[in-house]
């Protein structure tokens, strides 16, 4: 019955964690789409002179960056939780039996959770990076149209500092689409990597179940470091003699 309620108490541990990586996943996309969004809402701002929308807009995005990262710190502090009871649960008596598949299991969500973690802190520092320059350059136009009001004549002072603000926004339209196209990129590796997690999950589970199936997987990695291992000999030797050749 201990045992019973042990393999229960574990595979609670393991339920609460893939919930907690399910909800992860999802904020971690809408945290992601919203830092791509930032951008281009306030590029497509610029021509408007209006002060009072602007401010609300960027306040509610703002607003949304804020509590979004709240809320995945949160749910990254109950995932580190979980590991945590999940590899205290692996040092308890009684469990030294089933101890390789625990570790390994425990493994796989410790490596789900340092990727989600990595992945928060750099969209978070990207979204950072883009709020700043955008408030550096707001702070430039303001200070063009205060010297634009303020002189009132169109010298040549005046025209040269408006042709560096034109090549100033058009960098940062350039740098804008790149952010964009990055983040566009990265939201598909996103996915392509938790469907390869999923099949990696099944053939960890098939190999856990079916030694044969495992031993086959040994070996054909072995099998593919070796060849890797004289593949990279070869082109060593030919690079080698190439080297030699062309120095003689």
């Amino acid at each position: 019955m201990a045992g019973i309620g042990s393999s229960n108490y574990w595979e609670d541990l393991r339920k609460q964690a893939r919930q907690l990586e399910n909800e992860l996943d999802l904020k971690l996309v809408s945290f992601s789409k919203l830092c791509t969004s930032y951008s281009s809402s306030r590029d497509g701002r610029r021509g408007d002179t209006s002060d009072t929308t602007p401010l609300l807009n960027n306040s509610t995005q703002d607003r949304m960056f804020d509590t979004m990262s709240v809320e995945i710190e949160q749910l990254l502090a109950k995932l580190t939780a979980v590991n945590d009871k999940m590899a205290e649960y692996t040092n308890t008596p009684g469990t030294a039996s089933l101890n390789a598949a625990l570790m390994h299991t425990l493994q796989r969500h410790r490596d789900i959770l340092q990727d989600y973690t990595h992945e928060f802190h750099k969209t978070k520092g990207n979204f950072l990076a883009i709020r700043e320059r955008e408030d550096l350059l707001g702070s430039v136009r303001k200070d063009i149209e205060t010297y634009k009001s303020g002189s009132g004549v169109n010298n040549r002072r005046t025209e040269l500092f408006l042709k560096e603000h034109e090549h100033l926004r058009n960098s940062d339209r350039l740098m804008d689409d790149t952010i964009s196209i990055a983040m566009a990129t990265k939201e598909n590796m996103t996915s392509q990597r938790g469907l390869l997690k999923s099949i990696q999950s099944r053939v960890n589970t098939l190999a856990n179940r079916f030694p044969t199936i495992n031993n086959l997987i040994q070996r054909i990695n072995l099998r593919k470091r070796r060849d890797s291992l004289i593949l990279g000999t070869v082109i060593g030797v030919c690079t080698i003699l190439l080297l030699l050749y062309a120095f003689h």
